[in-house]
């Protein structure tokens, strides 16, 4: 059994075959999904999606690339909104992103202070973006985590190793995405080996990043055996052992998604 812990399942992508592709992804052994919010006002339709499949929750936030759209969106509707349905197991996905120059740092910031006390409110792990932001967002874990604990996960990652060992030290979990495949990605490989094993997940962020066996086309959930298949070899683990792990450790980090 696999879950994968990061996919959207709302976006224009998947429309046209979504049964399709839960179907797929129960096939391949990918037993449940979580489907990240990017917009809180988009919410409803990730519910409706977590209600016609069993086996997919969701969460609740705004990305940090909407970070602006969103700044009217308070920490106690996050809180409100994350109490309001069982099928939400998350806050976010929400955090910094600089390599694209569409929001300032600024309102970045603000919203990610925000998400970040909700989590520490409602005890869900807060899903972090983090891209060309490695200082600033180990600054700011380390100064959220001296006010008070909250679980996290550095989602999708492709950062240096330093923000890595910061995060495990937080307590956070790192998640690997298709990107872990890519034949050169060998830092990113080497970062993982250094990851104690009760901290690791795997995600596809599906509809992109497609792992290397199916490089090129669209993501979904079925192709994170990939990702778990690459980094069991890259750690010297069994695929089961791998599928196991991931697995055990994505029920203890979404603690409020139970097995089905």
């Amino acid at each position: 059994m696999l879950i994968d812990t990061h996919c959207h399942l709302d976006f224009a992508d998947f429309d046209a075959e979504r049964d399709e592709i839960v179907k797929r992804a129960h096939d391949s052994g990918v037993k449940q999904m979580v489907t990240i919010c990017t917009r809180v006002r988009k919410l409803d339709g990730l519910l409706a999606i977590t209600e016609t499949y069993p086996s997919v929750f969701c969460s609740v936030g705004t990305h940090p690339n909407s970070a602006n759209e969103e700044l009217d969106i308070q920490t106690e509707d996050l809180v409100r909104l994350a109490m309001s349905h069982e099928k939400i197991v998350a806050i976010g996905e929400a955090g910094l992103d600089y390599f694209y120059d569409t929001q300032t740092p600024e309102d970045q910031k603000t919203g990610f202070l925000r998400h970040i006390a909700a989590a520490r409110e409602t005890k869900l792990p807060l899903v972090i973006h983090s891209r060309s932001a490695d200082d600033d967002m180990a600054a700011i874990l380390t100064e959220e985590t001296g006010k008070g604990a909250f679980p996290f996960i550095l989602h999708c990652f492709s950062a240096g190793p330093e923000l890595a060992k910061t995060g495990v030290d937080l307590g956070g979990y790192i998640s690997f995405s298709g990107i872990l495949t890519f034949p050169k990605s060998e830092e990113l490989r080497d970062i993982a080996r250094t990851i104690p094993h009760d901290r690791l997940l795997v995600e596809t962020d599906a509809p992109y990043l497609a792992p290397k066996r199916w490089r090129g086309k669209r993501n979904e959930p079925s192709y994170v055996v990939n990702t778990a298949e690459v980094l069991a070899d890259t750690l010297g683990l069994s695929y089961a052992e791998m599928a196991a792990l991931t697995t055990d450790n994505a029920f203890r980090c979404f603690s409020k998604m139970p097995r089905i």
